[in-house]
């Protein structure tokens, strides 16, 4: 379940356990362990999460259930008062959880805020075509509607030197192409006096693999001098996330977001001014405490005008312990839901021009436009062309 960090964290659990003798099986009937790494970023994730466990128990009864991921370790002691839950794992914990089935301990989630390192692990799964690697964990934003810096505590980065050795491990492996991931790694390298592009740059420099491409970032941290760097690289995909959640300003103060919407908006028509055809992405929360219909109003006329292509929506989930959950003049359900649905139309609207502009250029066997490949990532489907940046591995140029 969950963010790219998430389940970046569940092949490494898994790998570890078949390492060490276990066997993944399909139907929770035939295992002895049903492990869920579970999201907490909505109200929603955290019922999917509890359903889950509750159904492996119930068609399993001697299956041992195991809670780990964001909600176990926000929740900790509270989930094991559920007789369908038999562990509660940490987030930091579950990393070496074949040594915590292996105990008696049931339940392990130490304070993660007090965690000042970085938890080095290393993964090498060949049934993949790209790798992920996870460079940092964490975040020190305190943004009004999020709880994940609970769940996941203080940024903390990896180190380049361990980043460069797993990135060219990869690529003795076969992988041509990594996603480097975290929890905010446009946070990465602070407590080394680094930035992210210090680090890619040793990336660029050190490493073999042929493509990288980077998860989430927020727009301040999208500097003049890191899109020259980006631009004038031949292993970086043009795939940008930028994580914007309002397209109001009232609104974002409210979030306790850093930038004005016309600056995120300039961001967006700057990078599609550098690059040729790039992918750029965003986040939605629709309906967030104290959003009028006026509010949102100029946020949909600010998205309808965007250079975005795609934009990842979802109705504002209140999440106990944050300061959003105590904000006056929530909206209802009905109300994020419908806000929830005009963003996604809009959202279908952007990717279907994105289609139509570069679509003609797409040729039998999956390039466009250049002799030489770059590093964009198409899926075909059916007669219609859908993008997917993250799973395929036919190649536009």
């Amino acid at each position: 379940m969950g963010c790219k960090a998430n389940q970046f964290e569940s092949a490494i659990i898994e790998e570890d356990l078949i390492k060490n003798g276990l066997e993944k099986v399909k139907d929770v009937k035939d295992a002895d362990f049903y492990i869920l790494n579970s999201c907490s970023v909505t109200h929603k994730s955290d019922n999917e999460a509890m359903y889950l466990l509750r159904a492996a128990k119930h068609k399993n009864p001697n299956v041992v259930t195991i809670a780990t991921g964001c909600m176990a370790q926000i929740e900790k002691e509270e989930l094991l008062k559920n007789d369908f839950i038999d562990y509660v794992v940490g987030n930091d914990e579950k990393l070496h959880l074949y040594e915590i089935i292996n105990s008696d301990t049931k339940f392990l989630a130490k304070d993660i805020l007090k965690l000042a390192e970085f938890s080095k692990v290393e993964l090498i799964d060949t049934t993949k075509t790209r790798a992920s690697l996870k460079i940092q964990d964490g975040c020190d934003n305190r943004c009004t509607y999020c709880i994940i810096w609970k769940a996941r505590g203080k940024s903390r980065s990896a180190d380049s030197d361990f980043i460069v050795e797993q990135i060219n491990n990869f690529s003795k492996h076969g992988f041509k192409e990594v996603m480097l991931t975290g929890i905010h790694i446009g946070q990465w390298g602070k407590e080394f006096g680094l930035t992210l592009l210090d680090l890619l740059k040793e990336i660029e420099k050190r490493t073999t693999i042929e493509r990288y491409r980077l998860g989430s970032l927020n727009p301040t941290e999208i500097t003049d001098e890191l899109l020259d760097f980006l631009s004038k690289s031949d292993k970086f995909c043009p795939h940008f996330h930028l994580s914007l959640q309002s397209a109001n300003d009232k609104t974002l103060r409210s979030m306790n977001r850093f930038y004005k919407t016309e600056d995120y908006l300039a961001q967006i028509d700057k990078i599609n001014d550098i690059f040729e055809l790039p992918f750029l992405g965003s986040d939605i929360i629709a309906g967030f405490a104290g959003e009028t219909d006026e509010d949102f109003e100029i946020s949909r006329e600010n998205l309808s005008k965007s250079g975005l292509t795609q934009i990842h929506t979802f109705p504002y989930s209140i999440r106990k312990g944050t300061i959003g959950a105590s904000m006056p003049n929530q909206n209802s359900d009905e109300v994020k839901n419908r806000r929830a649905t005009i963003i996604k139309e809009i959202s279908k609207q952007k990717f279907k021009e994105f289609v139509n502009k570069n679509g003609e250029q797409i040729s039998y066997n999956g390039y466009l436009g250049k002799e030489k490949p770059k590093n964009y990532v198409i899926h075909l489907d059916g007669e219609e062309i859908s993008i997917d940046w993250n799973e395929s591995d036919i190649m536009i140029v």
